[in-house]
């Protein structure tokens, strides 16, 4: 049980059920799934958005359960083959984002310490992450400032 800035306990994940192969009502041609999983990618939706997308709504009618199990890649890996995933992964992104709207509170709001606590906390999120991704993903030289963050969203 990870808690990192919080007293609270985590909340328990469900495990997937083990499948090797997609379902039998959902029998959607891999390369269909693919060129609309780059379609969503370029309407502006994230990796995550995109495989709720593909659940609830799915391709031509038939919703497609795992991406992975029907095209044999993930969303990450379909959108970098077709040169439409963005520049910073989806978590840094995230947590970015969610420090500029923090950043931009506390300017109206100088006096909030509970989030001032909290944009402590998430940027101090941001720059382990950043480490993290550091050299891979992330150019070798990358580090975080809340001018960068605004100028990347």
């Amino acid at each position: 049980m990870a808690r990192m800035h919080t007293r609270r306990r985590g909340s328990s994940d469900s495990d997937k059920p083990v499948a090797d192969d997609p379902p039998e009502w959902s029998d959607v041609d891999g390369d269909t799934i693919e060129d609309r999983v780059v379609e969503l990618a370029e309407q502006g939706h994230s990796p995550s958005e995109i495989g709720l997308k593909l659940r609830d709504e799915g391709v031509q009618g038939t919703p497609v359960p795992n991406v992975q199990l029907a095209t044999g890649k993930k969303v990450t890996e379909i959108l970098d083959e077709h040169d439409a995933a963005s520049g910073l992964p989806e978590d840094l992104r995230n947590l970015m984002e969610q420090a500029v709207g923090l950043r931009e509170h506390m300017a109206d709001n100088p006096n909030d310490a509970q989030n001032k606590r909290a944009l402590q906390n998430t940027e101090a999120k941001v720059r382990r992450l950043a480490d993290y991704y550091r050299g891979d993903e992330l150019g070798a030289d990358f580090e975080y400032t809340p001018e960068r963050a605004r100028e990347l969203l």
